[in-house]
């Protein structure tokens, strides 16, 4: 049975939290691209912490809200973790899953029936993510040759549509997770457009069935409404031929006994 509590919650603060994981990703760009000052670093952090705030919250009222809240536990550990890892600081990066996990739920059931609109709006948004993320964990190490935006972006290309050239490469633990997610993310993107589409088809499929057996539907209810007409009309011709001859034989009958009277 649904939980309509629960379902409204999450219906209510769908797009507020998307708007919040936004700002986040705002701030964080400013962090990861302009490299500001120390103090202004300290406020975006500060910020970006008390943004991520709204996640927790949400995750546990939902969790208030859920009507069975052992078994909805259970079957949410994988937004436990999200949530609650990134409180360790190595793990700090992991917050950009639950943020691109809010973007793409709050704009994939808007765009969702559009797929080429969806696949392009996903892959857009995991690539700049995955991009932010290994460029902060990736240029403090020196070993590491993702250097720039611009080689995170091609690195996050590359191993998003698993072609992986090989001349850039992680070399942080972060850094190597960051590629695993990406990794996962890309098969998952493909695999939900694939899904869309056999979905769309079957349902074109269905559509098409379903014109077809109207048509036939009336067509048969033509040929029967057709039927009936002339049998109708065979009907009324042969009782008229047997009224024909009766009505002539009728007098000759009666003329007969008339005259056997008279004799």
């Amino acid at each position: 049975m649904h939980n309509r509590r629960l379902e409204r919650w999450e219906q209510r603060v769908e797009w507020p939290l998307a708007g919040i994981a936004v700002l986040f990703l705002v701030a964080y760009s400013i962090q990861v691209l302009a490299r500001p000052p120390e103090h202004v670093d300290r406020v975006l952090e500060t910020v970006n912490a008390t943004l991520y705030l709204a996640f927790v919250v949400d995750y546990v009222v939902r969790l208030c809200l859920a009507r069975r809240r052992v078994r909805w536990f259970i079957g949410h550990l994988a937004d436990l973790a999200i949530v609650a890892l990134p409180f360790l600081r190595p793990l700090r990066l992991l917050r950009l899953v639950v943020l691109f996990k809010v973007l793409q739920r709050a704009a994939g059931d808007a765009i969702r029936g559009r797929v080429i609109v969806y696949t392009a709006c996903s892959a857009v948004l995991l690539i700049y993510v995955a991009s932010l993320a290994v460029l902060d964990a990736e240029r403090v190490d020196a070993r590491s040759d993702i250097t720039s935006f611009g080689r995170a972006v091609w690195w996050a290309i590359t191993t998003v549509t698993t072609v992986g050239y090989g001349d850039l490469s992680p070399v942080t633990v972060t850094g190597r997770v960051i590629a695993v997610l990406l990794m996962i993310g890309g098969i998952s993107l493909v695999g939900v457009v694939t899904a869309t589409l056999a979905s769309w088809i079957v349902q074109r499929v269905a559509e098409e069935d379903e014109a077809n057996q109207a048509a036939t539907s009336a067509q048969i209810d033509e040929l029967r409404a057709e039927i009936k007409r002339l049998a109708d009309i065979v009907h009324t011709d042969g009782s008229e031929e047997r009224r024909g001859p009766a009505h002539t034989d009728h007098p000759g009958r009666v003329g007969g006994t008339r005259e056997d009277a008279r004799r």
